[in-house]
């Protein structure tokens, strides 16, 4: 006896089903694809904990892959402002691969919970005890040929860490999108995102009249209390974030560029960028009285983040491009540019 065959609209009704499952099924499957091979980078990765500045903090060893065991130069990373685990959400692996191709290493640290209660002071000190760490306890590493990566905030850290490092001390700084005086790089800031709200001359006034407000308010020690009654105070501002800013508002990198040997810097910047001005960043290195060598690279169409704008300022483009292309968020020549710098600065004498 033979089954019944099921009704000619069920059948259809599968048929149909298939037709659409399938193609479906096998485009999530090739983008599953995609994905899993623009995040396969030519790296090795070691979970480390490193003892810095009174905090035991998780981070990364990147070493390169196909190289050996070394001992290899290494990029101690230096984070700017915000809550930063040691890849940063993956946005620091296509730096980490480049300079592996480079024959370097990287190190990265988590920031410390408690990371709005630090001074730059603070930072430095952390810095300098993890390239300290990396120099005496890691045989893969040649402590003779260690310098630093550092983005924004990171500019009033890394000069810091040169004058303090101990022998034989930091070899080189790649510096992107880093400032001169934090109250400085506030005004230009926020007449840079006025212009291109393009805001008109009353309320540029206006904001500009606040934020002076505020900044008598930092220079005589106002309490968060004080801030929050104030007629122009941010209600988004939490008091942790008052407290940092309190205590890092004078911030300024000029005496601590001139008081730190002459090493070889590579200085980054966007021509986007709309939180600091490269070019007084740029002055300021060129006129110092013993500099090293000095390289600029400014990139058109490039943010602070050093991201495409076009990328950056689009949502939706940002993130398809962070899961689908990690290695196109950057401006063209960006990482290759660090690479080159790497590779002189690695040669011997």
């Amino acid at each position: 006896m033979t089954e019944p065959r099921p009704p000619a609209t069920a059948r259809r009704l599968r048929r149909a089903l298939l037709s659409v499952l399938l193609p479906a099924l096998t485009t999530a499957l090739l983008l599953a694809g995609v994905v899993l091979w623009q995040h396969d980078y030519d790296l090795h990765e070691e979970r480390v904990t490193v003892p810095a500045a009174g905090h035991d903090l998780p981070g990364v060893l990147a070493t390169p892959a196909a190289r050996g065991r070394g001992p290899f130069p290494l990029v101690v990373f230096v984070h700017g402002d915000g809550e930063v685990d040691a890849t940063h959400d993956g946005f620091y692996r296509p730096y980490w691969e480049a300079f592996a191709r480079a024959g370097y290493a990287s190190l990265s640290l988590d920031k410390p919970a408690d990371w709005l209660g630090q001074t730059m002071d603070d930072r430095a000190r952390e810095t300098t005890d993890a390239l300290s760490w990396a120099a005496r306890t890691r045989p893969e590493i040649d402590p003779a040929r260690i310098g630093l990566w550092g983005a924004s905030q990171a500019g009033w850290v890394m000069p810091k860490v040169v004058a303090r490092a101990p022998a034989p001390g930091v070899r080189f700084i790649i510096a992107l999108g880093t400032a001169v005086n934090w109250e400085r790089q506030g005004e230009y800031n926020l007449r840079a995102e006025l212009r291109a709200a393009g805001a008109g001359a009353d309320r540029t006034a206006a904001a500009l009249r606040t934020r002076e407000a505020t900044l008598a308010l930092l220079r005589r020690g106002a309490t968060y209390e004080e801030y929050r009654a104030s007629p122009g105070a941010d209600r988004e501002l939490t008091a942790e974030r008052w407290t940092f800013i309190s205590r890092n508002h004078t911030a300024d990198v000029t005496g601590d560029l001139r008081a730190m040997p002459p090493v070889p810097v590579l200085l980054i910047s966007g021509a986007d960028d709309l939180n600091v001005d490269g070019a007084e960043t740029e002055a300021l290195h060129r006129s110092l009285p013993a500099p090293g060598t000095l390289t600029v690279r400014r990139y058109p169409g490039a943010t602070h983040a050093l991201l495409r704008t076009e990328v950056e300022r689009s949502s939706w483009r940002l993130t398809l491009t962070a899961v689908f292309a990690p290695r196109a968020l950057f401006p063209p020549g960006l990482l290759a540019d660090q690479e080159r710098f790497l590779r002189e600065v690695g040669r011997p004498g």
